[in-house]
């Protein structure tokens, strides 16, 4: 679990990222989850958006792929969303305590 500090530290390493993935029109599927899970494997931090023909709310798809990955929600803005998996291979944001 993040406190405030980690999160604050997070959402600004982010401002600089990229969207890599969207959830569309089918919403939370399996092959979502394999991507979610493999980007965060990759890179520990992501950014996702949620389409408008998605059938659930940005802060809906960022909590089910959330549980469904084991990550934490960093901040949900509109139809983007933040997720962050600590990874044990590859290291590479260290957080503040």
């Amino acid at each position: 679990m993040l406190n405030s500090r980690q999160r604050a530290q997070l959402r600004g390493i982010a401002n600089d990222y990229e969207t890599i993935l969207q959830v569309g029109k089918s919403g939370i599927s399996e092959n979502t989850i394999k991507q979610v899970n493999d980007a965060l494997e990759a890179r520990e931090l992501i950014k996702l958006r949620v389409l408008e023909t998605c059938p659930i709310s940005s802060r809906q798809a960022a909590d089910e792929l959330a549980v469904a990955t084991k990550a934490d929600v960093v901040q949900v803005i509109g139809s983007r969303f933040i997720l962050y998996r600590e990874s044990k291979d590859n290291k590479t944001i260290k957080l503040v305590k």
